[in-house]
C-alpha cells in the first residue's frame, strides 16, 4: 500500500530553520517526482516545491525561492525540505505528495509554527 510519512515539524522562532523528512513505502520511490505542499486555515493548499525523479530539476512557489530547498534520497525512498530563514507567513500544515491515484497520494502532514 503506497503510503507517505511527514516528520521534522515543530516551533521555531522566526528566521529559524527546519528540515522536513517524507518518508514514502509501498511504491517504487525512484520512479516518481514529489512534492511538498503546505495549508494555513483559511487558505487553500499550495504547492511549496517539486523534484523531478532523480533530483535533477526542481520547481519552488515564489514565496520561499531562496529559503527553501527540496531534496530527495532515492536510496533511503526519503524526500526532504530544508527550510531556512522562516517568517510567520510560513506557518502551516507541510504535507509530501506523490502522483499515484486521482488526488495524488499524501502523508499525515507535519505542522510548521513559526512565531516569536
Amino acid at each position: 500500500q503506497v503510503q507517505l510519512v511527514e516528520s521534522g515539524g515543530g516551533y521555531v522562532q522566526p528566521g529559524g530553520s527546519l528540515l522536513l523528512s517524507c518518508a514514502g513505502s509501498g511504491f517504487t520511490f525512484s520512479n516518481y517526482g514529489m512534492s511538498w505542499y503546505r495549508q494555513t486555515p483559511g487558505k487553500e493548499r499550495e504547492q511549496v516545491a517539486a523534484i523531478t525523479t532523480d533530483g535533477g530539476a526542481t520547481h519552488y512557489a515564489g514565496f520561499v525561492k531562496g529559503r527553501f530547498t527540496i531534496s530527495r534520497d532515492n536510496a533511503r525512498n526519503t524526500l526532504y525540505l530544508q527550510m531556512n530563514n522562516l517568517n510567520t507567513d510560513d506557518t502551516a500544515v507541510y504535507w509530501c505528495n506523490v502522483p499515484i491515484g486521482r488526488w495524488g497520494t499524501w502523508g499525515r502532514g507535519t505542522q510548521v509554527t513559526v512565531s516569536q
